[in-house]
């Protein structure tokens, strides 16, 4: 049980948050979406028309909708449904699918430990390997249990080099480039990862000055980081600033932006050496000191001395949904992809690839550039979507790993005698919301939906600014989530 609060509570991001200083907003920073899973407090308006709703919430011409019936597959309503849109996170309900259908719900990424020569009398004549297999949920705590694995083979001296390998999967130095470089939630991906590639950046006024850590921290361990390093700047703007070190990571953020303390995730670019210099503290505690990790690009011929098994993938798409992980999914994307062709191929060759699954599994037509939706140019409509749920075997995969959607009234308590319940994925990026899944209405009829509003305008005019939060997004983004409760519970009571 343990285990599992820790997992939950790095991938949610829990108790790190500070003052309401300019550089803590938003201190939460592994998805692209509203922290909450439930949808907003609204009052529902079962007597108004969908077309009336859409046009009411002041997003007429942004929105597509469309429900069928989830046995039948037949279309009962549908307004500008044809119209491609950015998916934002629903495309996780899509990578889902895709990885679980060719990998298999039991599929278990593993993280290795191998020495080039055998352990004698303790020693290893020969260099130490830390090998990532693709597992894109390893946790600071899962890499101390790996520690102790190996301390308990009694290895206490290696004469050679500590390499680490992140080839499993090719590497990306971040998910979507046009994304601004601070952001947690934009991290590289490796076949070697380490707490969603983030590293926990923490400050306290000491005097005139602040002291600051970089760590790998988790509920139970706070080990120090080398490879990533942060320097404070006398200027106004921009308030974080990254430059290549060549295996470190330098960051630099502007001191007057700090406040009295506070904390955030920041992205690592170098997850593969990350994951090395943690292990390496760890071992070193153990008493067996290790030489400064060294990536490697092929895996040399080693034996292995020690494993660490992922949770089974059905677990890992479950938790991905929930709290709308974007390594997770581009993980697994990429590791499905090269499951089905036998070779590794990049995020946006597989993306492409999952594009054709998906087209080919539904005979739908959507473009994705990324497994998470991370990425604007991304589209889908709305009825495209609606086909792939209705698909022939669709809604028993994805069904019972989808999130419970929770109606709640005007005081933000779940409503009474709901109608039906809906099991979806949001997705939520700025001016763009969408919501996709199955609802069961109060009449026990199964229904599909999916409802895609977005501003790409607005959006455009955000990122060119180069604002984390621009100027309306909030305001957009709550009308379109408080416009999707209104549609299902209008839908969920005339079912």
């Amino acid at each position: 049980m343990t285990e599992n609060l820790t997992r939950r509570a790095m991938i949610a991001g829990l108790g790190l948050y500070g003052s309401a200083a300019w550089a803590n907003a938003p201190l939460t920073s592994l998805r692209p979406e509203a922290r909450r899973t439930n949808l907003p407090r609204v009052r529902p308006k079962a007597r108004l028309s969908t077309g009336d709703m859409i046009a009411e919430a002041g997003l007429a011409g942004q929105v597509g909708f469309v429900i069928a019936d989830a046995v039948t597959g037949e279309v009962i309503e549908a307004i500008d449904g044809a119209v491609p849109r950015p998916p934002a996170s629903v495309t996780k309900a899509v990578t889902a699918l895709y990885a679980l259908e060719i990998l298999g719900g039991n599929y278990r990424f593993d993280t290795r430990i191998y020495a080039t020569a055998p352990v004698v009398e303790g020693k290893i004549d020969g260099d130490l390997i830390l090998a990532g297999g693709g597992d894109p949920n390893l946790l600071t705590d899962d890499l101390f249990a790996l520690s102790e694995t190996l301390k308990a083979t009694g290895v206490t001296e290696v004469t050679g080099r500590f390499l680490v390998w992140g080839g499993a999967l090719p590497g990306v130095e971040e998910i979507d480039e046009s994304q601004l470089d601070h952001l947690g939630y934009n991290p590289a991906v490796s076949g070697l990862n380490l707490n969603f590639n983030r590293v926990h950046f923490e400050w306290k006024r000491q005097g005139t000055g602040y002291d600051v850590t970089m760590e790998a921290r988790s509920e139970t361990r706070r080990p120090g980081v080398s490879m990533a390093r942060m320097n404070l700047a006398d200027r106004t703007t921009p308030v974080y600033a990254y430059r290549d070190g060549g295996g470190i990571d330098q960051w630099s953020v502007a001191k007057g932006a700090l406040g009295g303390e506070g904390s955030r995730w920041l992205p690592v670019r170098y997850p593969a050496l990350y994951a090395g210099d943690v292990f390496r503290t760890f071992m070193k505690e153990h008493g067996l000191d290790l030489p400064v990790a060294q990536r490697i690009t092929t895996l040399p011929e080693a034996g292995v001395i020690a494993v660490h098994n992922s949770a089974p993938l059905t677990r890992v798409m479950r938790d991905m949904l929930r709290f709308s992980t974007n390594l997770t999914a581009e993980a697994a994307g990429m590791t499905a992809t090269a499951g089905l062709s036998g070779q590794r191929r990049g995020l946006r060759t597989s993306a492409l690839g999952m594009t054709r699954w998906v087209q080919d599994r539904a005979g739908i037509s959507p473009e994705f550039v990324d497994h998470s939706g991370l990425g604007d140019a991304s589209r889908i409509s709305a009825a495209d979507m609606v086909g792939l749920l209705n698909a022939q075997g669709v809604s028993g995969v994805l069904n019972p790993i989808l999130k419970d959607i929770v109606w709640r009234d005007d005081n933000g308590r779940p409503l009474k005698d709901a109608p039906g319940a809906v099991r979806a994925k949001t997705g939520t990026l700025n001016f763009v919301s969408t919501l996709a899944g199955y609802v069961t209405t109060a009449g026990g009829r199964r229904l599909s939906f999916a409802i895609f509003a977005a501003d790409l305008e607005a959006r455009e005019r955000g990122k060119a600014a180069g604002d984390e939060q621009p100027n309306g997004s909030i305001t957009f983004n709550t009308k379109a989530k408080r416009l999707q409760q209104d549609i299902l519970l209008r839908w969920a009571r005339l079912g």
